[in-house]
């Protein structure tokens, strides 16, 4: 009965392509250090036509490769400056990602459902769909680390020389491009990934040999790029390699410290709205072992571990480890939906438990809950009843889905459908006005303008400024942040003003035109000492000044 509605699938698919990753895009303003970061960067490549050396604020900045940029500042090429361009590139890739793994699907199971199944849980899962739409690097390196495990597989199972060659060349340019994305850290996911593979295989010394092709292959691809970076900036290897990748990963003082169970909550609340389904789909993957099953377990769960294990811990780092889970699901669910198991049941039952304490924990927090101080003001009393009806939407289809079984994962991956499309107006204007530079720039984008100097204490609103004015000559007040590395060139040295050099440098520039200080106070509302400004405007922990001209 369900292998006869596949053809319907493929609209499934495309609405909620459409419905999660395009038409909500534009509403939501971008979140500050990482999206107001990324885009800026990525303008600013675009502006200077400088592709090699990443600049932010006209400062090196050598936290990351270029790949990423590049496919970021395609985004802004194409579409202009809107909030859809910026995060084209996490969109695409996450389209991608869900697309390779539907193929491998059908390539390893030869069956429709499973692979329309796949595409659906993946783009509906809660972490994929809320870090797919969210400009960072992550989704970007995951569609070259899921290339990369696909072409292994296809490499180890192919039938004659030629193609084994060819797809461990792919192998290799697949993770040559997610080292220019993100580091050396794309070499190492695969690795621990197929380790376990090597043990149940028996072709150990097969899979060793071909494994030069593909390091040659890496090499080649990434040769150009890092020679012309060695040329133009010999230190960033150096900068990029002990920094970036020893000091975050391993040390004691790793950016991002956080303990060894970091991230099991978070792989709980990610795996929604098919939550039900991970255990059973993780021990059907255990029973197949030899097979497929160990191949996607161990893609799934070594990242996991190799993450957990390492100092250094951010959400976003476990987003590859969701694409083989995706086909483990997919693969249970079809046997769930053939033998009409009772933990479809469970499934929904979970999908209603947690849209009903998501609408509780709302109403608390709102401004008719009990709290002295609401999440969001009495001003703004839209905000709390969009975000109950978003999850009032996630509670009907899971309800629905315990009546109508015939729809079970039609209804399951539409839970969603409400925060995604309403996400962009429930954020309580507290949280907008330290984490969206744009909702307080908007009344002041004239004045901004026209500023001869833009200072900033924060550098994600720095980046937010830049990126809202086009401009990129926003400096520094009192805070290197993380461009410290790079102010520390002579060049890039009058791009900082710390406090105690504010009054003289103000009575040196202020004649030249309007000064504007774009601050955020942190963990106190104190202001710093700062001579007398002609404009002073202040919401919440941000706040407006300005010098003109006298």
């Amino acid at each position: 009965m369900f292998v006869s509605r596949y053809r319907s699938s493929l609209i499934i698919i495309f609405a909620l392509v459409i419905i999660y990753y395009f038409i909500p895009i534009n509403g939501r303003l971008l979140w500050q250090p990482d999206e107001t970061r990324y885009a800026e960067i990525s303008r600013e490549m675009l502006a200077t036509g400088q592709w090699a050396v990443p600049h932010f604020l006209d400062i090196r900045y050598f936290e990351k490769p270029v790949m990423g940029y590049w496919i970021n500042s395609i985004g802004q090429w194409l579409f202009g400056e809107s909030h859809f361009a910026v995060r084209f590139g996490a969109i695409a890739s996450t389209l991608l990602t869900t697309f390779l793994c539907a193929y491998f699907a059908w390539t390893l199971w030869r069956n429709r459902l499973i692979a329309y199944l796949t595409a659906v849980i993946h783009l509906s899962l809660f972490l994929v769909y809320g870090v797919g739409t969210y400009a960072v690097l992550d989704p970007i390196v995951s569609l070259w680390l899921v290339g990369a495990m696909v072409s292994f597989w296809f490499a180890h199972n192919a039938p004659c020389r030629r193609d084994k060659l060819f797809y461990y060349v792919c192998l290799g340019v697949c993770c040559g491009l997610g080292v220019m994305t993100k580091g050396f850290i794309a070499l190492a996911l695969p690795v621990v990934s197929i380790m376990p593979w090597l043990f149940i295989t028996s072709r150990r010394r097969e899979i060793i040999v071909y494994s030069f092709i593909s390091m040659i292959s890496c090499l080649l691809t990434l040769l150009p790029w890092s020679l012309i970076i060695a040329r133009q900036e010999p230190d960033f290897w150096n900068y990029f390699f002990w920094v970036e990748h020893i000091q975050r990963f391993a040390q004691s003082n790793a950016q991002h410290n956080a303990p060894f169970w970091y991230y099991l909550p978070w792989l709980i609340a990610g795996s929604l709205p098919w939550l039900g389904l991970v255990p059973g789909a993780l021990y059907q993957g255990w029973q197949d072992r030899q097979k497929t099953g160990g191949y996607l377990l161990a893609w799934a769960l070594m990242p996991l571990l190799f993450f957990s294990l390492a100092n250094g811990k951010l959400l976003t780092y476990i987003l590859p480890c969701f694409a083989p889970l995706s086909l483990l699901i997919a693969r249970y669910l079809y046997d769930s939906l053939e033998k009409k198991c009772s933990i479809l049941r469970i499934n929904a039952w979970i999908n209603l438990i947690f849209a009903s304490i998501m609408i509780i924990a709302i109403i608390i927090v709102s401004p008719w809950g009990p709290l002295n101080k609401p999440l969001w003001l009495l001003s703004e009393p839209s905000k709390p009843l969009l975000a109950m009806l978003a999850f009032a939407f996630w509670w009907l289809c899971a309800y629905l889905a315990l009546n109508i079984t015939q729809c079970y994962w039609q209804l399951i991956a539409s839970c969603l459908i409400g925060i995604a499309l309403t996400f962009g107006s429930v954020i309580p204007t507290k949280i907008l006005l330290t984490k969206s530079p744009e909702f307080f720039l908007k009344p002041h984008l004239i004045t901004l303008r026209t500023s001869q100097f833009v200072l900033s204490n924060d550098v994600g609103m720095a980046a937010g400024i830049a990126w809202q004015l086009q401009r990129s000559d926003v400096m520094m007040l009192n805070n290197h942040g993380e461009l410290s590395y790079g102010l520390n060139y002579a060049d890039a040295q009058h791009k900082y003003v710390s406090l105690a050099q504010f009054p003289e440098w103000l009575t040196q520039h202020r004649q030249t035109g309007t000064i504007s200080l774009f601050l955020k106070l942190e963990n106190t509302k104190t202001l710093p000492a700062l001579p007398p400004a002609d404009r002073y405007v202040q919401q919440g922990k941000v706040i407006l000044i300005q010098y003109f001209p006298q």
